[in-house]
């Protein structure tokens, strides 16, 4: 008797174990089924980019980082920091550079910016072995370029455009680069209004490279002018 309740509970087991195989057997068949399904079958139509960032920023040659980015410790985020950080930018610090576009010095200076700070009537040699010079030409045009954007200073500091954190040192050293109408172009289209050098550089790159320095030390002066000694 017991081997008879025995052998059905035996027969009941391996009943068992052949549905759990079924099973398993036709749950991998589904999945195979469904993964060598044609995309044709995908509906897409519910599919949008409605509200997504779409917009994506690649740097040109010039604007990949090397290593040679100016660093200083000592100068940290301070008005000299700032200067520095961009004169190695613009000539590796040198003041007696000229590049192949005939930009002169430590910040690359044209004739045309130099001619409206009132650096007139002096040579070229002159002026490139001139460090004081260069320094008082760089301060005036600061503080030019800070007055003709002080309201884009006021309206934009602190907004994000580009995906880059809009500061009043980002702003200047822009308008270094590119003139404080292109500056205002940019900042007042949301990034839309862009600019690049003859090298490729653009308002965006110099507005991260060089922003959150203390620049509170350039007083905002519509007829800045160098004061030739």
């Amino acid at each position: 008797m017991g081997d008879i309740f025995f052998d059905d509970y035996l027969e009941i087991f391996y009943m068992i174990k052949r549905i759990i195989g079924l099973s398993i057997l036709l749950t991998i068949g589904g999945v195979l089924l469904v993964s060598f399904t044609t995309k044709k079958s995908i509906d897409l139509a519910s599919y949008s980019t409605a509200g997504l960032d779409l917009y994506y920023v690649a740097p040109n040659f010039n604007e990949i980082e090397d290593g040679g980015t100016f660093v200083s410790p000592e100068l940290g985020k301070s008005y000299v920091g700032f200067k520095e950080a961009v004169a190695f930018k613009e000539s590796r610090g040198d003041y007696g550079v000229v590049n192949q576009f005939g930009y002169l010095g430590k910040y690359q200076f044209g004739k045309g910016t130099l001619d409206l700070l009132g650096v007139r009537n002096i040579s070229k040699n002159d002026f490139l072995n001139n460090p004081k010079l260069q320094e008082k030409a760089f301060y005036a045009n600061l503080s030019r370029n800070k007055w003709i954007l002080r309201r884009d200073i006021k309206w934009s500091e602190g907004k994000r455009i580009n995906g880059v954190v809009v500061t009043e040192s980002g702003i200047l050293a822009a308008a270094h680069l590119s003139g404080p109408g292109a500056v205002k172009k940019y900042l007042r289209s949301g990034g839309v209004e862009g600019f690049s050098d003859a090298f490729g550089t653009t308002i965006r790159y110099y507005m991260k490279r060089f922003g959150g320095y203390d620049t509170s030390f350039v007083v905002p002066d519509r007829k800045a002018k160098v004061v030739l000694l």
